[in-house]
């Protein structure tokens, strides 16, 4: 398989945000490799969720519900798990909660990044971890522009915002790690629209055709036109195990920041995205609601610095992404039994992929 999941083979890794979606893939490819995964998270909040589902628990040598905003109590896991890696993915996600709950967003998603960070740098066997931002943490002039990991931090809604600052904090850690006489690695990833099986988050395009599909009602979106940098959610996971195992090596050069994103033909838009779901299980009715809140309507990322340093391109296309993603959904609403047989496939089939031989991608990629 990959180089990396070799170096990842025994380690023990703590995963924040395993009880959700990204986090939910990641432990479940990371226990498939023989890693030790331990998880820091919130309980599931939706029902139906992928931890239950997938049966993620199970995969995991230890599971601790816990909130990241709590420093003590991510302390104490740390001082628990005694972890060699960190995977930090807990946040709050969601960009139209975050104007509902903005003092909550930026407490889990700066503060959470703090106590996560603060507690990794007080263990002095964790050789480094790798903290999960968006793509969104970029000042977007909604322009066709591929943004890359120089440009200009910024964020209009409170949620894109409170991960622009989470990458200040996090540089600020890793620029303060030799003052402290810690010698950690920190890694910051910057990931397109994830989609993938066993999302069911409210206010998301895939969970929302989903669920409008298995009931046969009528799908209501917000911005037809709006065009994103879709992916599917092992994609990225594939980017963040590389850093990992990066990490491992003790590669110094990915304590930086990170683009994981698809080739440019793969940002579409939200209209043409329905289009070709509708492919692969039913067509909807759809209805357009307009929303008040502001939402990126163009975003696009540029990750030539991990297509090059780290050797990292997008294994399926948005093609496949879209024939994967409806075909867990359809497979779960026949049978919600299998799902966890249909995501363990679906890790082996990526994992199959990149093992072999890649095409090699074109220049003009998002």
């Amino acid at each position: 398989m990959g180089s990396f999941e070799g170096d990842l083979r025994g380690a023990r890794i703590l995963v924040t945000g395993h009880s959700g979606f990204t986090g939910g893939w990641a432990s479940l490819w990371l226990a498939q490799i023989g890693a030790e995964v331990h998880g820091l998270s919130l309980p599931p909040e939706t029902t139906p969720n992928l931890f239950e589902a997938a049966g993620v628990e199970a995969a995991c040598a230890s599971s601790a519900f816990a909130d990241i905003r709590d420093a003590e109590a991510v302390q104490a896991v740390f001082d628990r798990v005694r972890p060699d890696l960190v995977l930090h993915l807990a946040a709050q996600p969601l960009v139209r909660r975050s104007y509902r709950l903005p003092i909550e967003t930026y407490a889990a998603n700066l503060m959470g990044t703090v106590h996560v960070l603060d507690a990794a740098r007080r263990q002095e066997q964790v050789k480094g971890a790798v903290c999960i931002t968006t793509d969104k943490v970029y000042a977007n002039r909604e322009t066709d522009y591929a943004y890359h990991e120089g440009d200009r931090l910024g964020g209009h809604d409170p949620y894109s915002a409170s991960k622009a600052c989470a990458e200040i904090a996090i540089e600020s850690y890793r620029s303060s790690l030799p003052s402290w006489g810690v010698d950690m690695l920190i890694a910051s990833a910057r990931g397109g629209n994830i989609i993938g099986g066993g999302d069911w988050s409210e206010d998301r395009l895939v969970p929302d055709f989903a669920r409008a599909a298995a009931r046969n009602e009528a799908l209501v979106i917000r911005n037809p036109k709006a065009v994103r940098p879709w992916q599917h959610v092992l994609c990225l996971c594939h980017g963040y195990l590389t850093l990992l195992a990066e990490i491992t090596r003790g590669n110094r050069a990915v304590s930086d920041a990170w683009n994981f994103g698809p080739d440019r033909a793969d940002c579409v838009t939200v209209e043409e995205m329905l289009k070709r779901m509708a492919q692969h299980w039913s067509s909807l009715k759809v209805e357009v609601v307009p929303s008040i809140q502001h939402e990126a309507k163009l975003l696009m990322l540029d990750s030539a610095k991990a297509r090059s340093a780290l050797a990292w391109q997008p294994a399926w296309t948005l093609a496949e992404t879209l024939a994967e993603t409806t075909g867990w959904y359809r497979g779960y609403y026949e049978d919600p039994s299998a799902a966890r047989a249909i995501t363990l496939r679906q890790i082996d089939t990526y994992r199959g992929r990149i093992a072999a031989p890649l095409p090699s991608a074109g220049t003009a990629h998002a």
